[in-house]
């Protein structure tokens, strides 16, 4: 289910992604992977075994795979963002 850490991961992996969400803010999360254009969004009550079929397809072409590495090449390492928020903290501190 796609959350803030699981989406990230994805992005940062650079490979297309299908978000099946069931909850409200996992909603948030899988409509920003759809629009970078990185993966496809559905509301996990609503998939069928065509419809996961037609959405696999979709974002196996190349275009999806395109973008998604795209995305990830610009993306914030995470040893980056650990050291970045340290250094705020510690000038918040001071």
């Amino acid at each position: 289910m796609p959350g803030s850490g699981t989406t990230a991961a994805g992005l940062r992996a650079g490979v297309p992604t299908l978000s099946l969400w069931s909850l409200s803010d996992q909603k948030i999360w899988a409509n920003q992977v759809q629009r970078l254009k990185v993966g496809l969004a559905r509301h996990f009550p609503s998939a069928t075994q065509d419809s996961l079929v037609t959405d696999l397809r979709q974002i196996l072409s190349p275009e999806y795979a395109i973008r998604a590495r795209a995305i990830a090449a610009r993306m914030t390492k995470p040893a980056e963002s650990v050291a970045t928020t340290a250094n705020l903290l510690e000038k918040f501190a001071a």
